[in-house]
């Protein structure tokens, strides 16, 4: 496995601040993951160096603001995998944040210590942030609902940078109601009822699970085609899907050496190996090779915008498979990462809002069940999550 052995509750950072009287959450506690500044304290970004090499924050991050003015009270920050730069949920300075579903396999990350929290009660929410999955594959790996939204839709100030075009801040909740709540006070913005106009099952992508998924995520398709909902089966094969993952691999590990790399070269952090092979990668990414990634991903966003049309949803597993033990090699973490990402970068490369949630497994397991719709669309995604849970508890 990794070198990591340490177990964590997920909590990097005790911080209490109050949030106001009143409020649509107020009562509520939540954590912030530590790549969101909180004025007065050093954000870490999961990495001892990084908390050695920066100042403590100057502000408070726009979206925490918004937060702690709806009446949440925030009580920690909560751990990332160092710099926000993997999907596992494990950190070699720190730990390994326990998944409240799964206490022997990973929380799944960046957002894992957000999820942990979560997942084992110990916060009633957390804003985790996603590039490529950081809040949707924790979300699904831990039982919980997860939310990314379109991109560009809130603010990022005060929020450490990996790949600022796909960047986004998330929220992780144990109910659907209070993720869309809380999608209301970030995104400012109430749900105005707008039905869906059809269910779009992207049938090539569940074929893709693991066999272990295939009973519970098909009883979560017989749900929704027995709906009044209109529902059609599509493939992303013509989208020219197998290529997905490598654009986006491209432009993030371009844009997280714009944003890093100066920083890497001059401090030389002590990283996790599969962290440096990465960081390693980005050194070498082109102008050329970054501009013609931007290419394909237009086509992709193009593509998705026929595909929805106005108030289209598409559904998707949220992962592929259960998380992997903590025990699990190297090599073992790396086959579940691309297969994973391979699902996730969807929507991130679209710019799209993808929720996540939770569907039976066995009598104490779930996995992520996921809706993407059109860009700026969260709400409707966000109402239809508390009509999913409702209908479908």
């Amino acid at each position: 496995m990794a070198e990591v052995v340490t177990r964590t509750n997920g909590i990097i950072n005790d911080v209490t601040i109050y949030g106001a009287a009143t409020g649509a959450l107020a009562g509520n506690t939540f954590v912030a993951k530590d790549t969101l500044d909180v004025e007065g304290h050093t954000t870490s970004a999961g990495n001892p160096d990084w908390l050695k090499t920066h100042s403590p924050a100057s502000m408070t991050a726009p979206v925490i603001k918004l937060i702690l003015d709806a009446g949440a009270s925030l009580v920690g920050k909560s751990l990332p995998d160092e710099l926000a730069f993997s999907i596992d949920g494990i950190n070699f300075h720190y730990g390994i944040p326990v998944n409240g579903q799964y206490e022997d396999r990973i929380p799944g990350g960046s957002s894992s210590g957000s999820a942990s929290a979560v997942s084992r009660r110990l916060v009633d929410f957390a804003l985790g942030t996603d590039t490529g999955g950081s809040v949707r594959v924790p979300a699904s790996y831990c039982g919980i609902f997860g939310m990314r939204p379109s991109h560009g839709s809130m603010p990022m100030q005060g929020v450490v940078p990996l790949a600022p075009s796909f960047d986004t801040v998330g929220w992780l909740a144990r109910s659907s109601q209070l993720l869309k709540n809380i999608g209301e006070v970030l995104l400012q913005e109430s749900c105005i009822g707008v039905p869906i106009s059809k269910i779009l099952v992207a049938k090539d992508l569940f074929n893709m699970t693991d066999s272990s998924l295939k009973a519970a995520l098909e009883r979560g398709l017989s749900a929704i085609k027995s709906s009044d909902l209109a529902v059609e089966e599509v493939e992303l094969d013509r989208m020219g899907f197998q290529e997905f993952l490598n654009t986006f691999t491209v432009m993030q590990g371009w844009e997280a050496w714009q944003c890093h790399g100066e920083w890497i070269n001059a401090i030389k952090p002590h990283v996790a190996d599969d962290i440096r092979k990465r960081l390693e990668f980005c050194s070498t990414v082109s102008q050329d090779q970054y501009n013609e990634a931007v290419s394909f991903r237009n086509h992709i966003i193009d593509e998705f915008a026929r595909l929805l049309g106005e108030n289209g949803v598409l559904c998707m597993p949220t992962t592929r498979d259960v998380p992997p033990l903590v025990t699990a090699s190297p090599e073992q973490m790396q086959a579940n990462r691309r297969q994973t990402m391979s699902l996730t970068t969807i929507a991130s490369l679209a710019k799209l809002p993808q929720i996540s949630i939770p569907i039976r497994v066995t009598e104490t397991t779930t996995t992520g069940l996921s809706f993407l719709a059109a860009w700026g669309k969260d709400m409707l995604l966000l109402d239809f999550a508390v009509q999913c849970e409702k209908q479908y508890p």
